[in-house]
Parts: C-alpha cells; structure tokens; sequence
C-alpha cells in the first residue's frame, strides 16, 4: 500500500500512511461498514489493502470483488456493502460527459414513451453495458429526469426518474427489443420465458444503476456520510420488523437460519455446563471421613439436562403478524432443544395452531402456515381487533392444562389492547402455572404504555423484553433459552 522511499543512508523507509490518499479512502470506507454494524477486525483491513496492491485500481468489479472478499463475513450483508461501495469507490467525479440525448416531442418536452423504447432497446443490447453506453444512458436519465429543485439548490430524486422510466414496464419492450434481433429461434419452447426473465433481471438492473448515480450526484452535493444516513439501508438483522416492507422481510427470513445454527449450538452448550445434579448424600458423607466428618466438598449425581416444555402465545393481527412469524420461524429451528412445542394464535380469541406449523415445517413454508392458519383457525371471533385481555381469559379457561411447572411460556405480541380490560389476574394465573415466562414486544420501550399500550401493566406481572429486530431477538432467546 504505502511507497518506499531510499533514505540517504540506503535503507527503506516507508512513507506516512497519512500521505498516500487511497489509504484513507480504505479506512474510511472500512469505518463506514463499521458504522452500519459489521464486524471487521484490524486483520481484515490490513488483507484489504493487500489485495489493492495487487488489483487494478481501474477495474472497478475486480476491486469490488477483492474487497468484499475480505471485509465480508455475512453474505447477507451484501446488499449493504455495495451501497457503501459505490459511495467511497465511485465509477468517476464530477458529472458525467456523455453523448446522448433524451427525445424530445415538438412541444420541447421529453418524449416519455420515445424515451421508453430508446432505454429498452439499449437494454436488450448485451454490449450496451461493456461499452458505457448504458452508463451514459443512466447519467442522462439522472439528470434530465430526476432533477428537481430544492431549498438547498439543485437535486437528484431516483425515485422521480424511475417513475417516468418505470422499469417494471420495461420488461415487455426488452423482451420484445431482444426477440427482434433472435436468429430464428423464438419458435423454440421456452425461448420467450428466457427472454423475459432476461428483461427482467435487466430492468432490475437498470433500478440499481439509477440508485447508484443518483446516490452519487448527491454526494457530490452533500458528502458521501450524509447520503449514507439515509441511502444506505441498515444491515438485515437490524431491520425494524413492524417497519419492513416485502423486501426487507425477505432479507429478514433469510438471517433466521443461520442465526438459528448458532444459537444451537451456543444453547446446547450451555444448558449441558449450566445444569448440575443434585448433591450425592451418600457419596458426599463417605467422602467427608478424610476430612473428619466435614463434607467440605460437595460431590453431585451425574448430571441430567432436560428439554423443557414450550407454549408460544403470538398476536397475529396486523403488522404484528411479521415479527410472531419471523420468532416462530427461529423457535422452530431451535425445536430439538424442546420436549414440546405448543404453538397458539389469537386477533380477539385465542386457538391452538401448532398442527399448521408442524404440518409445513419440513419444507420452511412458514408463510403457507401463517395463510392456512389466520384463514382457518379460530382467531378472531369478536371485533377483529386486539384483545389482550380475552386472550388472556380465554386461554385460562380451555388451555391451562398445557402450563406445567417444567415448562416456559412465550408471549409474542405489543401489548396494544385497544382499550379494552387488560385482565392482569388471567396473566398472573397462567405466569403461576410455569416455570418461566416470558414476553417480547417488537415495539420499542420508550413508547410502551402510550395510547392503548398495556406494556407497563403486563411487565408488572411478566418478564417483557424489547425485540424489534433479529439482533435483539437473538440475543433475548439466547440468554432465556433453554430454561
């Protein structure tokens, strides 16, 4: 990384890290994934600026690859890193020369639809992208469509250009673009599929490399640091489960597994080193006679770990539904650490679920489990509203007997009653019932207890943690996991 100067005595002496510039670029990108909460030690930065000393600086896939190659230690961390790459390793500065030009139609405006199939028919161009005309194009799309004025001056909007792009109705006209220009083959079975799975993949790539400039011409503007605040998204595991749209679930569901695999073992660990036999009297007495009859150490039976008894309890209304499916979906890939696991779901009326899961758990179609069962399932009997309460009742009165005092009982759900009796004497029943108890709540603490929240109510009577997302939700099962 850094130069090497010959001294006047003869021997090498390297340059100040501070002089070389790209080493800065290096640390402060390393820093920035920091910032967004990846794990990346000293070694790892030091092996990344190894691998630029042997990269071309100038290709900027290669550089890409050899940096995620070491900083990278979660695949799915992916998505972020790139984002960060294009910030602090951008393709060049300043604006971008280019020689196109968007249509315009006889008023002076630009042509939306002309625009449309120029885009599309550059797209089905497979060397569109290695010879930077696709890049010119994205640049000319930023700047003449995602421009806009604001109090600070001059702006970039990718949402504002994708919707006069609109890439999803790009896809027939690529597809369309590439079958044009076939040898003869279209007739072929499948051919059109191939085709418009090709348009796609490339309309979804086109979404991107607008983000990207975008992103990029408000660095410019802005700082690179400022962009990321609100460009960048946080890592899958840090994303807020009552805030996550279709996307950011699926990054979501695919943390669960691996994140399961850990606790595992972590669990299985601890619960063999945390459980002690009961103390050998007889043993202990017989060993007490070298010591005068004082039975100074304690000698224990072999010990015995257990497989607890679980009963889950999961609000399944509204936006809650995603967090109890995504807790579910981890409690279920932790399931040999359990004797049993009685699964129950409720809106206003509390049934038991647990054959859906059990009948879908094989194949990970959670979501197939959640759709059987919210349409099914005996749930909702009432107003169709959060009832806390009747749950609570009503699962006192038919499903008690599945509380013993070798299990533990997980509730799932934000406390949000709509107003209605909380019925804290049902709670303390089934809490008395059991072993542990337990209770996450995807929202954040600082909001329990405002508007028809009967968080503070509930945590008088049972233990109740803050989960709303993988990282916290790991780290509450494996600290009360086994029990």
């Amino acid at each position: 990384m850094a130069r090497r100067e010959t001294s006047l005595e003869g021997r090498v002496a390297p340059t100040p890290l501070d002089d070389v510039p790209l080493v800065g670029q290096l640390t402060g990108f390393v820093e920035a994934l920091r910032g967004k909460g990846m794990p990346v030690n000293p070694s790892a930065l030091i092996d990344a600026g190894r691998a630029m000393s042997v990269l071309d600086l100038l290709d900027r896939t290669s550089l890409r690859e050899g940096l995620a190659a070491t900083l990278l230690t979660e695949q799915n961390h992916r998505i972020v890193f790139d984002k960060l790459f294009d910030l602090w390793f951008p393709p060049a500065p300043g604006v971008r020369t280019t020689t196109f030009e968007l249509p315009h139609n006889v008023e002076g405006e630009i042509d939306v639809e002309a625009t449309r199939d120029m885009i599309a028919d550059l797209l089905a161009d497979d060397d569109a992208e290695r010879d930077g005309r696709l890049a010119e194009l994205v640049a000319q799309i930023v700047d003449q469509l995602g421009r806009y004025e604001s109090t600070r001056g001059e702006a970039f909007s990718a949402y504002q250009a994708m919707s006069v792009v609109s890439p999803q109705t790009l896809i027939a006209k690529i597809a369309a673009a590439m079958d044009s220009g076939n040898d003869g083959s279209a007739g072929r079975a499948g051919t059109a599929e191939r085709y418009r799975a090709a348009a796609r993949a490339r309309a979804g790539g086109l979404r991107a490399a607008i983000e990207s400039e975008t992103q990029r011409r408000m660095a410019m503007r802005n700082g690179r640091d400022t962009v990321a605040d609100y460009a960048v998204p946080n890592l899958p595991e840090n994303i807020n489960f009552l805030s996550a749209g279709a996307r950011e679930q699926a990054q979501i569901r695919r943390t669960i597994e691996p994140l399961a695999r850990l606790l595992a073992a972590k669990l299985e660990i601890r619960r063999r080193r945390s459980h002690r036999g009961q103390v050998d009297v007889r043993k202990t007495l017989r060993a007490s006679m070298s010591t005068g009859g004082v039975p100074i150490d304690l000698i224990h039976r072999k010990p015995r770990p257990h497989r607890p008894e679980l009963v889950i309890i999961c609000d399944v209304s509204g936006s809650v539904a995603g967090f109890s499916q995504f807790t579910l979906r981890l409690v279920y890939a932790l399931r040999q650490q359990f004797s049993k696991v009685r699964v129950f779901a409720f809106v206003d009326t509390v049934d038991e679920v647990t054959e859906y899961f059990d009948r879908h758990t094989d194949d990970g179609d959670f979501g197939a489990a959640m759709h059987q069962m919210i349409s099914e399932a005996r749930i909702s009997t009432l107003d169709g509203h959060s009832d806390y309460g009747n749950m609570l009742r009503g699962f006192a009165a038919e499903y008690a007997e599945s509380l013993t005092h070798r299990g533990a009982l997980l509730i799932l759900g934000d406390a949000r009653n709509n107003y209605h009796d909380a019925r804290i004497d049902a709670l303390s029943e089934l809490v008395d019932r059991v072993r542990n108890s337990y209770w996450l709540n995807p929202e954040a603490e600082s909001v329990w207890g405002t508007g028809d929240s009967a968080a503070p109510q509930y945590a008088q009577v049972i233990q109740m943690y803050e989960c709303r997302n993988v990282t916290q939700l790991g780290e509450v099962i494996a600290d009360l996991l086994p029990v």
